[in-house]
């Protein structure tokens, strides 16, 4: 059975239904797949952070980590978010387990930047032998991206990179769940979605103004998974979970992200 990386991101969370949550049961019962979720949990971290005065910054995007950062963003994500969603799968009758990447040396990561962006790492390797444990046992693995590195110091990692590692590690397809049904552009006043792009064509794309606003970092996303050797990503609408099931059909829906053009996708 194929193996598909869910990455959940925080923004979208709290807009899935329990709809979703069933697919991804159904998925798992019928053997269609073997279900990998990754979350983020950005907006809940800001939110912790402004109630305890803690001010933090970004630098191209990513979270720049202190030790009282990090304490709270695994607080928010290993703890409150990743439980949710495990609390969410089995309200329906689904198996699943909630992991950070620190239990069992999950996510193993080094420092990035030198350490310039504090406790941010990225990810060196990923114990599929215990992913592949809780699947084949019936569950869904739902993984909290901190990670553990050789120092034994955790790290705060980019949920989209983490996600694009672990897709990678088992040579699988990432779908990366959003609130939108894929890239859209207005042509002669209608819109129509873009059902696959190639990674210049993005780039042309976000030049020229196709692709804008809250578009762009979802696109980016999708192209940063690619850097971790995904072969294709897709930009899916979580909010409408029968996209995930015509998507494994081979039917077009959301869109899909590739390095360069392909013949099928």
């Amino acid at each position: 059975m194929i193996t598909i990386v869910f990455k959940v991101g925080g923004s979208v969370l709290n807009q899935l239904s329990p709809k979703f949550y069933q697919m991804l049961v159904r998925l798992k019962e019928t053997e269609t797949c073997n279900p990998i979720i990754v979350h983020g949990g950005g907006p809940e971290i800001n939110e912790a952070l402004s109630k305890m005065n803690i001010e933090t910054e970004f630098v191209d995007g990513l979270r720049v980590t202190t030790e009282e950062v990090l304490n709270i963003a695994e607080m928010v994500m290993s703890g409150t978010i990743n439980k949710r969603i495990v609390a969410s799968i089995q309200s329906i009758g689904g198996n699943a387990l909630g992991l950070s990447g620190v239990d069992g040396k999950l996510l193993q990561a080094r420092q990035i930047h030198n350490g310039k962006l504090g406790l941010v790492g990225e990810i060196i390797e990923v114990n599929t032998e215990w992913l592949s444990i809780i699947m084949n046992s019936g569950g869904i693995p739902v993984i909290s991206p901190i990670a553990i590195g050789e120092d034994s110091r955790r790290y705060n990692v980019n949920g989209d990179m983490a996600a694009g590692k672990v897709a990678e590690a088992f040579q699988s397809k990432l779908i990366l769940v959003s609130n939108i049904p894929g890239v859209i552009e207005s042509v002669n006043g209608e819109e129509m979605i873009h059902h696959h792009l190639t990674k210049q064509q993005v780039e042309s794309k976000i030049d020229s103004g196709v692709i804008y606003g809250g578009m762009i970092p979802k696109v980016r996303s999708a192209l940063a998974s690619l850097k971790s050797g995904v072969a294709e990503s897709v930009i899916l609408n979580g909010l409408n979970p029968d996209d995930i099931k015509n998507y494994l059909e081979g039917k077009a829906v959301g869109t899909v992200l590739t390095e360069r053009e392909v013949e099928h996708v």
